[in-house]
């Protein structure tokens, strides 16, 4: 992966996403969209279903390719072609649907694509005792509430779940994490328990993308919101600079639903 030096700002953010251009055929997805996100910072990125939010994350995950447009980290420019080459960057994605494998254990989740080895003779052989070892600290620190690393993760709550995702990004001392829709289909325990993991990783220093269609779960936490409609960027305002009820004015003035 190549990198190219840019003139710094007073502060660096830890990305920037700069005319951000992505066509599926003859469907423009992404129109110009620039988003950045600093250390510590937590960006709420809302919109309804095909507004762009999922292609724009997956363009920074690596998943997706983009047509147009620039990416910079820490200041460098950076083309990120494979999901190991955004997590070589520090960059972790919690998805929705794709979180965690439900039949693995707690451990083998936290772990899962990066499991630790030990020699055995010859060979090397996976570290399960080290897997559930660490497993065991992230519960605790995170107070997760798991009977077991060895557990497997399809018969803990929807919030541990996530939990158990966001414990990965810690754990491998990722500086941004992206976290898509971690809240859905969450009851209000398991609401405030993501928002409380979502709140440590600012905490820890880490950059936070919260993407997401309702606004009264991100409020709470994001420092910034950026608000997409139809694959546009329609504003980028700070926390103190509107309200709950602005953002909302906002979206329905644009078409965009908020739930």
């Amino acid at each position: 992966m190549k990198l190219k030096k840019v003139k710094e700002s007073k502060e660096t953010p830890l990305v920037k996403m700069e005319d951000i251009h992505k066509w599926y055929g003859k469907v423009h997805a992404l129109k110009g969209i620039s988003l950045e996100v600093c250390p510590g910072e937590i960006v709420g990125l809302i919109g309804d279903n095909g507004a762009g939010k999922s292609t724009l994350i997956k363009i920074l995950s690596g998943v997706l390719s983009k047509n147009r447009g620039k990416i910079y980290w820490k200041g460098e420019d950076v083309n990120i072609s494979s999901v190991k080459e955004a997590r070589k960057l520090g960059i972790e994605t919690v998805y929705q649907d794709q979180a965690v494998i439900g039949c693995l254990s707690v451990a083998q989740n936290i772990f899962m694509g990066r499991q630790p080895v030990k020699p055995w003779g010859p060979v090397k052989v996976l570290d399960k005792g080290k897997m559930r070892r660490e497993a065991e600290k992230l519960a605790r620190d995170l107070k997760l509430h798991i009977p077991s690393p060895n557990q497997e993760i399809r018969f803990c709550s929807g919030g541990e779940i996530q939990g158990v995702a966001i414990s990965r990004a810690m754990y491998f001392k990722a500086s941004l994490v992206i976290l898509d829709e971690p809240t859905t289909a969450l009851a209000v325990s398991g609401v405030q328990k993501v928002l409380s993991f979502i709140t440590r990783l600012k905490n820890e220093g880490m950059g936070s993308i919260f993407v997401t269609h309702n606004l009264h779960h991100v409020y709470s936490v994001a420092d910034r919101f950026v608000v997409l409609s139809r694959g546009e960027k329609v504003t980028d305002v700070k926390k103190e600079e509107t309200s709950v009820e602005g953002l909302i004015e906002l979206q329905l003035r644009k078409g965009v639903t908020v739930t």
